[in-house]
């Protein structure tokens, strides 16, 4: 029974959803219902949005196979914690105008630590 990844996975899927909705309003506000316009606010908010989609289903992929194959609490909540921290800060550092380059950077970085360090913890418990 998974106990710990599902209460991240829910609060990455709300982020998502606020980014979704994020790209929504933009396109509401600019008029562009398909693609970026040409626009580069609507081409942020989209970046921003697949930004997230393309690092945390496979992140969260991961972290599942690690509660599952037994890994304590505190590692899943490290895991967690530092996933749902880097796609807050990465989405925040890079949406803004400007971006806020130093939390983006942090957000890839803290993104990227819990995806290897994830796989490392699943082929360490597989083997």
């Amino acid at each position: 029974m998974l106990s710990i990844t599902p209460v991240y996975a829910s609060l990455l899927a709300i982020l998502y959803i606020v980014l979704s909705f994020m790209v929504i309003s933009q396109r509401r506000s600019d008029k562009v219902s398909y693609g970026d316009g040409g626009k580069p606010d609507m081409l942020k908010v989209i970046r921003t949005h697949s930004n997230f989609i393309e690092y945390t289903p496979f992140a969260l992929l991961l972290i599942t196979m690690v509660e599952l194959q037994g890994a304590g609490a505190l590692m899943l909540n490290l895991l967690g914690l530092c996933l749902l921290s880097g796609r807050l800060l990465h989405a925040y550092g890079f949406g803004r105008s400007p971006q806020i380059v130093i939390l983006r950077q942090i957000g890839m970085v803290l993104t990227f630590t819990a995806i290897l360090v994830a796989a490392i913890a699943n082929l360490v418990l597989a083997l």
